[in-house]
């Protein structure tokens, strides 16, 4: 008798992305910059008024606040090693990543050079080279001249997120068998994020920051997080369910999961878009400025808690 053969099962591409600022780093890179080296936190302050009230767009305050830099490039990376803090389980999550061969990309509102300096400064270079950084650039400068940052896109955040993942899946999807599906993984902390993380199939949102609340505000699914070494568990735990097989032919039990009910959800009412008007919305607002949105919510006076 023959037995029949089935085909060896392939684990699915899984990718991942993640936010920078607030995420991967518990502070903002740019923040850290400006406030000791540029603008300061005073004038920054009023930058993100302007941009609260509708008289300026994030764009245009953006360009003030890098603007406010004239050193030269690197000068102000000894600052941020004293002032940034990794995030605990991130290095055990990116070494898992490559072992496991999952490409992660950080995907940010944020300068390149900047990011990738970050990198290279906490991880160390060839470390950090395995780690894709899709984020704005910056006009070169050699001190005496303000940063001049390069938007990625004309949108009025520079950097539409979304479309970077929607690229990445379809880069991906190129490469796959035609019956399989990559997996879109995003961590973030903001609301700001979820241009990407509508994209997603699965969604990791920092507890107790914006991402979170309005997560649970508008029923879309995710799952919280308090530091890297609670995700690595919760892919691992993915991975290993998606090459579970059903019926002998090799198919994972979780194919594509979340995206149709994340997609549905993402509508016009539940997510925020970038519109092009005098006034943006409060959600609008909390789409194009990360910083301020991304931190909790404070409770009212009257409120008791036990």
């Amino acid at each position: 008798m023959t037995i029949a053969q089935t085909k060896p099962y392939q684990k699915r591409k899984i990718i991942i992305f993640s936010d920078f600022d607030g995420t991967i780093f518990l502070q903002d890179t740019g923040h850290v910059l400006v406030d000791n080296l540029g603008c300061g936190a005073a004038y920054r302050q009023k930058l993100e008024e302007q941009f609260k009230t509708g008289e300026r767009t994030f764009r245009e305050i953006s360009d003030d606040m890098w603007g406010s830099l004239t050193i030269p490039f690197g000068d102000g990376f000894d600052i941020m090693e004293k002032t940034l803090e990794l995030d605990p389980g991130f290095r055990e999550f990116h070494q898992y990543c490559v072992a496991e061969g999952f490409p992660f990309n950080v995907i940010s509102a944020g300068l390149k050079p900047v990011l990738q300096r970050t990198l290279d400064l906490f991880l160390g270079e060839e470390e950090a080279s395995s780690i894709e950084i899709v984020a704005n650039d910056l006009q070169s400068s050699s001190g005496g001249t303000p940063w001049k940052p390069v938007w990625r896109d004309n949108t009025d955040s520079g950097h539409d997120k979304g479309e970077s993942v929607q690229k990445a899946r379809a880069k991906a999807q190129s490469e796959c068998e035609p019956d399989e599906m990559p997996l879109i993984i995003f961590i973030g902390d903001g609301v700001s994020d979820l241009a990407a993380a509508r994209e997603a199939d699965v969604l990791f949102a920092r507890r107790g920051l914006r991402l979170e609340e309005y997560c649970i505000e508008h029923g879309i699914p995710y799952t919280p997080f308090d530091n890297f070494s609670q995700i690595k568990k919760e892919v691992e735990a993915i991975s290993l369910e998606d090459q579970k097989k059903t019926g002998g032919v090799g198919k994972p039990v979780r194919y594509n999961p979340r995206a149709n009910m994340w997609r549905r959800i993402s509508s016009k009412e539940a997510v925020p878009t970038l519109m092009a008007k005098a006034t943006p919305s409060q959600d609008e607002k909390m789409t194009l400025w990360p910083d301020y949105f991304s931190q909790p919510k404070q409770p009212q006076p009257e409120t008791i808690t036990e």
